[in-house]
């Protein structure tokens, strides 16, 4: 049973949450052989203030 963790900046919208929880498990099953029921994806919103980069905020950062 793949899981699958991914954490990203909370924004996304469920339709996006949707497509990409579709496409890894398509991605896996392909690739790895599993079963798609078989498949867990857990998606973690974080906040831009939680996540740094090179010691610095993304909350501190111009918007790329």
């Amino acid at each position: 049973m793949p899981t699958i963790h991914v954490e990203l900046f909370e924004g996304r919208t469920l339709e996006q949450k949707r497509a990409y929880a579709k496409a890894l498990t398509e991605a896996t099953v392909q690739t790895l052989g599993s079963k798609p029921e078989a498949v867990e994806i857990i998606f973690t919103d974080i906040k831009k203030h939680d996540w740094a980069t090179g010691g610095v905020l993304w909350s501190d950062k111009p918007e790329c």
